[in-house]
């Protein structure tokens, strides 16, 4: 989906936790895509594989929706990781004790657009 910003993609109900996935996302922020696509595949963390499929979503967006452009050219503008729902599951514990167990979901958003004026 194109916009006057850029392009965007967005993945929604990941199971992951938000808090673990910020930090990823911040180290590609106003990176190239090609660069930010070389450093997602070498970081080990799960949060880097799931914003890894919203990206190339992103690219593949701004490329079908404007064929003049490079892949070369594009960065990445803004990226969001916001929180989704919980799913409460129960945890069993000794002596008859339950505790509750969240998992955590988060939504991706990437927007990427083309440099200007370089």
């Amino acid at each position: 989906m194109a916009d006057k910003s850029g392009y965007i993609a967005t993945t929604k109900f990941l199971i992951a936790s938000p808090t673990k996935v910020r930090p990823v996302a911040n180290v590609i922020k106003r990176k190239t895509c090609s660069e930010a696509m070389a450093i997602l595949e070498n970081m080990p963390q799960k949060g880097a594989k799931l914003i890894r499929g919203t990206l190339k979503s992103a690219i593949s967006n701004a490329l079908f929706a404007n064929k003049k452009l490079d892949e070369d050219m594009l960065y990445v503008k803004e990226i969001r990781i916001d929180e989704g729902p919980r799913l409460k599951r129960v945890w069993f514990r000794g002596k008859g004790r339950a505790d509750m167990l969240l998992r955590r979901m988060c939504h991706i958003s990437v927007v990427v657009a083309e440099k200007a004026g370089e």
